[in-house]
């Protein structure tokens, strides 16, 4: 598989503190490689727009899609509790 970035994603990660930015790097490379790693916890987001979520963290989300042989990765954010 491959990875694509959104244009948005490079301020998004800017922003966030670099724990966050480490974990995301880590999991990105569990996503390559097998995307029901168990600490993903991968699944639909919405159903309708073909989104997916993965864990980064307890508290921050990865949102992507599936497109063939790419991953499309839209943007990351905190997880309401």
């Amino acid at each position: 598989m491959k990875l694509c970035y959104h244009p948005r994603l490079s301020e998004q990660l800017a922003a966030a503190p670099l724990p966050i930015r480490n974990a995301f790097d880590r999991k990105l490379h569990l996503l390559v490689r097998d995307l029901r790693h168990p600490s993903l916890r991968a699944k639909k987001d919405d159903e309708a727009k073909d989104i997916w979520q993965a864990r980064v963290t307890r508290g921050w989300r990865v949102y992507f899609t599936i497109e063939g042989d790419t991953y499309t990765i839209l943007s990351r954010r905190s997880h309401p509790k």
